[in-house]
């Protein structure tokens, strides 16, 4: 660690710096405020407040805004205005300090519990105060926790981050990895992540610059997580390319490119974990062409197609995302968005997720590809999904006589709705509602409610369809061929567990 990082490091801590200590400061009304680019509240707070280490880096760091040079050695007795300056953090103008980074905490918790980091990344939006500049390095935002909260954590030898940004998925894996090597196209995107990595104290990453997949050619991970440069980019002059979302091909070949490569850098029984775009046309819906990718490939496959956008939707995502607001500039933009959807008869752009695997052994791979719209996640998605695979796996190597001879139990977090037409005795509607993983929601008829209310690990599931065959009087032997492909599907889902 270099003298002024570690300085800085030993300064934030004295200071306190930390997400708790900043909500302190200016409430939560202000702290909502700032996820919608408004300052103002926070700026408020801080200035009715009284003058401390805390409200000088907030204003200099969070809000960007200049602060009196002296102001900011007291802050920081340690590292100083000139250590901050020789990391490239600050400029000195005279008797103020100029912000040149966004420097923040960023509280987690995981599998291995809360852990808190500050996290340098490029001045946003919200402190330049005009659109971003093409080589703009990204700080913690939605897809970056969206991603971390999908990513499972399990103990790993090497894990790679591709596009790895400011750092964050490659400081998550620090967590479980022995080894995380992360990469990406842009020297400005490295620098922060070392800058993170350092500042953090960890030392388990290693940094490679290079596009895509080139700088790992020949190795092999037991995981892979990416947030990829997915952002489908008209390819014209005038269009500016933003390194940290655009990755240089049309349309959404980065992620077709991806999945085609993946393969190969991914160890017997590796996962790869990644955020995409795919493209709806007349000939193929978004899924679809997802599972054309696939297909050459041995990979496994789960996606999980969270939203769709139309063009103009899209197109408008993206240009306010890079700074730019409604006006001339927009407007020409926007043209531009539309006539590259246009060329390749575009009619939906759909975002999810991918979670790819390479089997341990030769075999037919397992695809699944589902729309689950709705609400963002609000809670981690990465050890439901875990459970999810490892319930799937098991169940795979069962025939059905056998999967019939396993004790089952509902999730603890399903609950079932019942709906009854006035007078009725019987329900006209049955539903299974998980109150974690996806939300999922499942009709099921009256038998399969039947079979899953005994499921309490007490009787096998071909118990419980003989029980309920003798019962209603029905064929036990179609009761089970009908109740087991079923129970297989809520398996997977997690709404039952064994």
């Amino acid at each position: 660690m270099t003298d002024a990082v570690a300085a800085l490091r030993r300064d934030l801590a004295a200071a306190g710096f930390t997400v708790a200590a900043l909500l302190d400061l200016w409430g939560a009304e202000a702290a909502d405020a700032l996820t919608r680019a408004q300052r103002v509240p926070a700026e408020r707070r801080i200035d009715a407040a009284p003058l401390s280490a805390l409200t000088t880096l907030a204003s200099l760091f969070v809000l960007g805004r200049a602060v009196p040079r002296q102001e900011l050695d007291a802050a920081l007795p340690d590292a100083g205005s000139l250590g901050l300056a020789e990391l490239k953090l600050v400029e000195l103008d005279g008797t103020l300090v100029l912000p040149r980074a966004d420097l923040r905490p960023y509280a987690f918790k995981d599998e291995h519990g809360a852990g808190e980091w500050w996290i340098a990344s490029d001045l946003g939006e919200l402190a330049l105060g005009h659109a971003l500049p093409p080589e703009h390095v990204l700080g913690v935002g939605g897809a970056s926790l969206t991603l971390a909260g999908i990513t499972m954590r399990r103990p790993v030898g090497r894990a790679l981050d591709l596009g790895t940004g400011c750092g964050i998925q490659a400081l998550h894996a620090s967590r479980f990895a022995e080894r995380v090597v992360a990469t990406d196209v842009s020297t400005r995107a490295l620098r922060y992540a070392r800058l993170n990595a350092e500042l953090n104290g960890i030392d388990s990453i290693e940094f490679r610059q290079g596009d895509l997949l080139e700088p790992v050619r020949g190795e092999r991970f037991e995981l892979v997580v990416s947030n990829p440069p997915f952002v489908i980019t008209p390819r014209v002059a005038g269009v500016p390319e933003y390194e940290y979302r655009d990755g240089g091909r049309s349309g959404d070949g980065v992620l077709e490119e991806l999945v085609a490569g993946l393969e190969d850098v991914l160890a017997p029984g590796g996962i790869a974990q990644l955020l995409g775009n795919w493209e709806y046309r007349p000939e193929r819906a978004g899924l679809e062409r997802v599972s054309d990718w696939l297909a050459p490939t041995g990979l496994d496959g789960w996606v999980v197609e969270r939203d769709r956008q139309s063009p103009e939707q899209y197109a408008e995502t993206w240009i306010r995302d890079g700074g730019t607001r409604p006006g001339e500039s927009f407007d020409a933009l926007y043209e531009a968005w539309l006539d590259d959807f246009d060329a390749r008869s575009v009619t939906e752009v759909g975002f999810g997720y991918l979670l790819l695997r390479r089997p341990r052994e030769q075999r037919m791979p397992w695809r699944r590809f589902e729309s689950l719209y709705g609400p963002r996640d609000s809670a981690p998605l990465g050890a439901h999904l875990a459970a999810c695979l490892d319930a799937r796996d098991r169940a795979a190597a069962l025939d059905d006589e056998a999967f019939a001879a396993v004790r089952f139990r509902v999730a603890g977090d399903v609950t079932e709705e019942r709906h009854h037409w006035p007078g009725d005795d019987d329900p006209t509607v049955i539903l299974l509602r998980q109150g974690g993983g996806f939300g999922r929601a499942r009709s099921v008829d009256t038998a399969l409610a039947a079979v899953l209310g005994a499921c309490d690990g007490e009787l096998s599931l071909a118990a419980i369809c003989e029980a309920l065959a003798e019962l209603v009087h029905v064929d036990p032997v179609a009761l089970r061929q009908d109740i087991v492909p079923r129970t297989r599907e809520l398996l997977v889902e997690g709404f039952v567990t064994f």
